[in-house]
């Protein structure tokens, strides 16, 4: 059965993030949590499946803007950088 209020320390682990990044994002509203009856925080897992859900790229946007970032623009496909600028001079007056 899924745990539905998680620890800080289980929260972070999940996340893979520091336990005062976890402390943070509740602060901004990243994360919903409750205050237990000495002071102790709990972070809702449906808050944990929320910012994971809202910040997802599906594999093509990932690909598409990995394959965008490293094309250079104004460059036909299997040109490069240097090819570009011989092209350019040659077409000066």
């Amino acid at each position: 059965m899924e745990k539905h209020l998680l620890r800080v320390g289980e929260a972070a682990q999940m996340l893979n993030v520091s336990r005062w990044t976890i402390y943070r994002w509740v602060e901004e509203g990243r994360l919903e949590a409750t205050k237990l009856n000495k002071g102790s925080l709990r972070v809702f897992h449906a808050s944990l499946t929320a910012l994971v859900d809202g910040n997802r790229m599906d594999e093509y946007e990932a690909t598409r803007t990995a394959r965008s970032s490293t094309q250079t623009p104004g460059l036909r496909p299997g040109q490069h950088r240097g090819m570009a600028r011989v092209s350019a001079r040659a077409s000066w007056p």
